[in-house]
């Protein structure tokens, strides 16, 4: 997926460039700026002390020396006062400059830190807002790959109304199963046997002679002739159907696959294949970027073989946002990643 949040060390990231959290000074600190020196070697430093320092929301470039990305991208984030002296502003360019960097230098791949959310105080759910709305305006209009290193899920949680509000809904619509495997599959089979009763249109009469022809068993011709009828009516493909929601939705394929935080190459992929497969992410990706509702979404991921299920927390949370009307996709991966959940996109 074009912006994926994960949680890692940022010297061990191995793409094009890192973005290091710097100071205006270019010569090392603490926190992430000291530990990618300190992985670099003496060599960024020696570089670093040609560059003249760099000021607040702005981007220079660097070689990367001993550390497995290529390039190191520094930027220095604004110290947090009370977000009213130009905080979110400086902190926006930060994540911009440095991606227009990777653009002008042809980079493909670029991992970034949380800026100013360490010794600069910012906090933790804000930075992380500023963070991915900045990304992902610059993801509209470029073709990158981008990592958001985060650590401390609880502390994003804490500090967010949006997540606090989430928690609660999950609170409320969770249901936890502790069924085990034969249980389970007795649930599914009534489940099955009730939703094929409620889809009758009327009790059937066992009595009546129509009744007795359906309870006794097929013949070999009528089971043929059953299985030839359901194979010309077979319906859509997840494929033919997410094409003509694009089609109704008055979307360009570009407009659609970065909307779902999906990559170009995949997307190529399940346009060429009438029969693609997506995992579940991948599906709910492309319901989020067409912004459907619940019954359309069910639809949609029915063609990919899954269903929206009250006993999974990943469900759950989708169903949140898609009741608020919210299809901010980065938002949502935001409030999976604070709850240890899957994130949406290939």
């Amino acid at each position: 997926m074009p912006l994926q949040i994960i949680r890692q060390d940022i010297t061990k990231m191995d793409c094009d460039a890192i973005v290091n959290a710097a100071n205006r000074s270019l010569l090392g600190g603490g926190g992430v700026d000291g530990a990618i020196h300190r992985a670099a070697g003496p060599e960024l430093l020696a570089e670093c002390r040609t560059l003249g320092g760099c000021e607040t929301g702005q981007a220079k470039l660097t070689r990367g020396y001993r550390l497995p990305a290529r390039y190191v991208i520094h930027t220095v984030g604004p110290v947090w006062r009370d977000g009213r002296h130009g905080e979110p502003e400086l902190l926006r360019s930060c994540y911009v400059n440095s991606l227009k960097l990777a653009v002008q230098h042809k980079l493909e791949s670029v991992a970034f830190p949380l800026i100013s959310a360490g010794a600069y105080g910012y906090p933790k759910a804000q930075a992380l807002q500023v963070a991915v709305d900045a990304i992902a305006s610059v993801l509209s209009e470029h073709e990158l790959q981008v990592w958001l290193l985060i650590f401390g899920r609880e502390d994003l949680i804490a500090g967010s109304w949006l997540f606090s509000d989430i928690r609660s809904y999950i609170d409320d619509h969770y249901v936890e199963t502790h069924w085990d495997g034969a249980s389970v599959a007795a649930q599914r089979r009534r489940v099955a046997l009730a939703e094929e009763f409620e889809s009758c249109s009327a009790p059937m009469d066992l009595f009546t002679p129509k009744a007795a022809m359906a309870a006794r068993p097929a013949t070999k011709e009528e089971t043929t002739a059953s299985l030839a009828e359901q194979l010309r009516t077979l319906d859509e493909s997840f494929s033919q159907m997410l094409l003509r929601k694009i089609d109704e939705k008055g979307l360009k394929d570009a407009e659609c696959y970065k909307k779902a935080n999906i990559d170009r190459k995949l997307f190529s992929k399940i346009r060429s294949d009438v029969h693609y497969k997506p995992s579940k992410p991948t599906a709910l990706a492309f319901a989020i970027a067409l912004e459907l509702p619940l019954a359309e979404t069910n639809d949609l991921l029915r063609k990919a073989g899954f269903a929206l299920s009250r006993s999974s927390k990943f469900d759950v949370i989708i169903e949140y946002f898609i009741r608020e009307g919210n299809y901010n996709i980065y938002e949502i991966n935001e409030a999976l990643f604070a709850f240890d959940q899957s994130l949406l996109g290939a």
